[in-house]
């Protein structure tokens, strides 16, 4: 292999470095330089690329981004919603109808009718399919830029958050545990790095990545490489980018990725496989009217053409499509509500959710953690001012001047001055953030101490040390490591005690009154950290050697105050029969303080748990533990211990939320039915994982998004019964008919289409907005195994449908006897039979307009709900009425529908009808609440 080239002339007018796509010679040879070497390269350098360069080079390689997947043209991709397997029925059924017209002698003008409406129903059907399709496509797309996707880069010398897009060959990225990797990068400084790269290569493990030169070879085999797609799970480093947008290892296999098709919900399936057994119903339908009607000597040729159109009207043609609009309207209000979420399965998911584990920092607080309290020289010291602004009072004493030294030098996190009318905020760690504005409130200045101390090595903090430790080069040559983190942790290697500022001997009783002193903090709700330091022989010094022999230098207690809005959102869980369980890193007492604040603890003696506790126990003393006291607090665990939590209760039945900002939360995520990841603070790792995203990071956002999940699963129950109580309506009168001997039908197909297209589609979409009722919290989840077409949602389809049903039968047979013709005698000419038809097809309509409010509460009275409650539905209800009062006096349609103008008085009788359904439904809803059992259809 030839020398690697040297870099780019300098001579040469500066400009973007030359593509490093893998397949120029340059690529493969990074790996196996040494870091000097790779800079130069790149044409970069340590301190990364000036931010000119870098918006040349911008112009230069575009941006880094992937591109999506390619879609089918829109021609093609509308076509494609005429292959819906209901979309083929219906056109194989208009097909066959139009040859019965030209094959008819003499030709009915009603069978081409019918064909057309046929027709007419397939191009709405696929309008209304198509117009979704896109309208959620776009959605998604803004809905998926709310996310932030960022990244840290060296930009002259310092440190930036910049969008990941902005990356360009040559730029330095820093990187930590958690994140994801924006780009294709080489590795100049690496501590205890490791990435995740399933993604690409499929490892289970992840992989440990060094920043030393290997031997040449592809760079997805390179140790110093990391890749874009791949995640930083454990950690620190920095890394040059060599290869942003589809000039990455990931780039070349995101288009089939992206191209590949997404697999339906359960959700989904479960109202596919019902919508075909509706059809299969529909097809029995027709061919039971066809064998009944032609042996009593109807005319071969009508027979088949009403059986046809009977059973094509019963198909439950916009299903499919009021489905996805009422799952799309409930993505958008959670979007509204802070809630983003990803995948439609966590919409039906949430309705059932029992139990939500939930972290604290960040969630249940305002994850702005303020140090309120130090503890060194033996004595407590407080500290003033509130959040990130470095504006508050210290203790002028050496020993606390030494510890938050120390805290401050041990920390990646970066104080950001406000720019305009905001305000300060960190970036990094909100707890170091913490320590660096108690640091610069004392007098310190942190990047000042940081520029005299460098930073030679970095031991970052793991979930199993619970520590971070750094090493310092100090201004006489010599090193020193600054260590912190957890009390009990870091006073197990202490020795010493620093007093004011002199080295003695830990005792026992010094112990005693550290811990004391400790857990007096947390049980004041603090956050406790321990801070200590020793000298050390050199840069390179084992961790072991590190962390033992440590000088404590105090304590730090921070602070971080609950939501406001959180505590209300625990009451709304109460009532909703939802467990909370706190999960959180936190000493017990801590978490114990926090939980009584916002109501998750309200009893004596909460259960609690530590991690080590959990290490205990077996499967059976974990279940046991998980079916005690409703008030469960488990403390110091580990990522190990959330997931084997989120299992155990699975086990039980429960349908578990988890939420999670880290990547070791990242297991519990995926594992978890609803995994809730943090948008603001999150690793991307973590939204990554999650279903749902919370944009505020606030508990109070999960709740909100459960009841909203609740609403949605209502909404659909409520439109399905809707839809099919007019079934029976409309399929009675004409098996009432068939089997009476009378030889002309209640209703036509062309009229059962018409209340089809002009009483059903609008309102069933209305009712899947419908707004979220106010006791959806106020019953427990639905059981895990409930069905959405259950059998109390078939009672109540028949209940409503057999009360329109006995209306329109009425109607019907009334008007026919009362004008005391024989049955024998009427023709479809007939003025009485005409009459008759429209008042079956009036009536049908006039009752769905009072169905439509009846089915709008599962046990509310529709009077309290209010009936102006949702305009859109009294909106469509008005149209259909409208549609069939125009069928009814317009000449026009008249004579395609071969109906009659209505008196008031029969349009009075039909309106009683409807206000009787209306009355029954109310008893059956009072009846319902006086007895205090689950609706029929509700989906609590």
């Amino acid at each position: 292999m030839s020398p690697p080239s040297p870099g780019p002339d300098r001579r040469s007018p500066p400009g973007p470095a030359p593509p490093a796509d893998g397949r120029n010679g340059s690529t493969p040879l990074l790996p196996s330089l040494p870091v000097p070497d790779v800079f130069a390269a790149l044409d970069s350098s340590p301190r990364g690329l000036p931010s000119a360069e870098a918006a040349a080079r911008l112009d230069g390689h575009g941006p880094n981004v992937l591109p999506g997947a390619r879609r089918g043209r829109l021609w093609r991709r509308l076509l494609a919603q005429f292959t819906d397997l209901f979309a083929v029925v219906l056109l194989v059924s208009s097909a066959i109808t139009f040859l019965a017209y030209v094959l008819g002698r003499p030709r009915d003008p009603a069978t081409l009718q019918l064909a057309l409406a046929i027709l007419g129903v397939v191009l709405l059907n696929a309008g209304i399919g198509f117009a979704q399709e896109y309208s959620a496509e776009r959605t998604a797309q803004s809905l998926q830029a709310m996310v932030p996707h960022t990244c840290q880069v060296l930009r002259d010398g310092e440190r930036r958050e910049l969008p990941a897009r902005d990356l360009v060959p040559g730029d330095v990225v820093v990187l930590e545990a958690g994140d994801a990797v924006p780009a294709d990068c080489r590795l100049v400084e690496a501590q205890e790095a490791a990435v995740d790269n399933a993604p690409l290569t499929g490892e289970s493990e992840p992989v440990g990545r060094v920043a030393e030169p290997v031997p040449p070879g592809p760079p997805l085999r390179a140790r110093n490489c990391v890749f874009m797609g791949t995640d930083m799970v454990a950690g620190t480093g920095k890394a040059v980018v060599y290869a942003t947008g589809t000039a990455t290892e990931f780039g070349r296999i995101f288009r089939l990725t992206a191209a590949a098709p997404r697999q339906q919900t359960p959700l989904q399936r479960q109202v596919a496989v019902m919508a075909r057994r509706v059809a299969g119903v529909a097809l029995a339908t027709g061919a039971v009217l066809f064998a009944v009607r032609v042996p009593q000597g109807q005319p071969f040729v009508d027979t088949f053409v009403f059986s046809l159109g009977v059973m094509v009207a019963l198909v439950p043609e916009g299903l499919p499509a009021t489905l996805s609009v009422s799952l799309a309207i409930g993505v958008r209000r959670m979007a509204r509500r802070h809630a983003l979420v990803k995948q439609l399965l966590a919409v039906e998911a949430l309705g059932s959710t029992s139990v939500i584990c939930t972290d604290k920092t960040g969630t249940l607080t305002q994850a702005e953690m303020t140090v309120v309290q130090l503890w060194a020289d033996g004595v407590p010291h407080p500290v003033t001012g509130v959040g990130y602004a470095p504006v508050g009072e210290v203790a002028d004493a050496p020993g606390v001047r030494e510890l938050l030294r120390a805290a401050a030098l041990c920390g990646n996190a970066r104080l950001v001055p406000p720019t305009g009318s905001g305000t300060w905020r960190v970036l990094g760690d909100p707890t170091e953030g913490a320590l660096l504005v108690a640091a610069r409130k004392s007098g310190l200045d942190p990047a000042r101490e940081e520029a005299l101390t460098p930073r030679v090595a970095e031991y970052p903090f793991d979930s199993g040390r619970k520590l971070m430790s750094t090493v310092h080069r100090d201004g006489d040559g010599t090193f020193f490591a600054c260590v912190k983190g957890a009390p009990q942790e870091v006073l197990a290697r202490c020795d010493a005690v620093g007093v004011a500022g002199t080295r003695t001997a830990l005792t026992q009783a010094y112990r005693a009154r550290v811990t004391a002193a400790a857990d007096g903090m947390a049980g004041q709700g603090l956050r406790v950290l321990a801070v200590a330091r020793r000298r050390v022989a050199g840069r390179r010094t084992p961790l072991t050697e590190v962390e033992s022999g440590l000088t404590l230098l105090g304590l730090t207690g921070m602070y971080d105050p609950p939501r406001p809005e959180v505590r209300e959102a625990v009451d709304a869980c109460r009532r909703a029969g939802i467990r909370i369980v706190m999960v959180t890193g936190d000493h017990p007492l801590t978490a114990e303080a926090v939980a009584r604040r916002v109501g998750i603890v309200r009893g004596p003696a909460p259960a609690v748990a530590t991690g080590g506790e959990l290490d205990a126990l077996d499967d059976a003393g974990l279940d046991a533990l998980l079916a005690g006291r409703a008030e469960l607090l488990l403390c110091r665990v580990d990522p190990e211990h959330k997931m084997r939590v989120v299992t155990a209760l699975q086990r039980r039945g429960e349908v578990v939320a988890v939420t999670g900002d880290g990547a070791n939360d990242a297991p519990a995520l995926k594992h978890a039915d609803i995994g809730v990841a943090m948008g603001a603070s999150g690793t991307d790792v973590a939204r990554e994982a999650a279903v749902m995203v919370l944009l505020d990071d606030s508990f109070a956002s999960i709740t909100t998004a459960v009841g909203l999940g609740r609403s949605v699963y209502r909404n659909i129950r409520k439109f399905l019964i809707y839809l099919f109580s007019h079934n029976i309506a409309e399929l009675v009168p004409i098996l009432a008919a068939t089997f009476a001997g009378f030889p002309l039908v209640p209703i036509t197909a062309v009229q059962i289409l018409a209340i089809d297209l002009g009483s059903d589609v609008l309102p069933a979409l209305a009712l899947g907005a419908e707004p979220m009722e106010p006791d959806v919290m106020n019953s427990p989840p639905r059981p895990r195994q409930e069905r959405l077409f259950s059998t109390a949602v078939m009672g109540r389809v028949l209940f409503l449908g057999g009360i329109q049903a006995v209306g329109v039968c009425a109607v019907f047979f009334w008007h026919i006897h009362a004008s005391g013709i024989p049955y024998a005698h009427f023709t479809k000419a007939d003025p009485v039979y005409r009459e008759a038809i429209t008042m079956v097809q009036a009536g049908i309509v006039v009752s769905q307009f009072f169905n439509a409010l009846a089915v709008r509460t599962d046990r509310q009275s529709v009077f309290r709900a209010g009936l102006l409650g949702n305009p859109w539905l009294l909106a469509a209800g008005c149209f259909g009425i409208g549609l069939m009062a125009a069928i009814s006096y317009a000449p026009p349609l008249q004579a395609v529908f071969h109906t009659a103008p209505l008196t008031l008085a029969q349009w009075a009788v039909l309106a009683a009808f409807g206000v009787l359904l209306l009355a029954a439904e109310e008893v059956r809803k009072g009846l319902v609440r006086r007895h205090g059992r689950r609706p029929g259809g509700a989906a609590g």
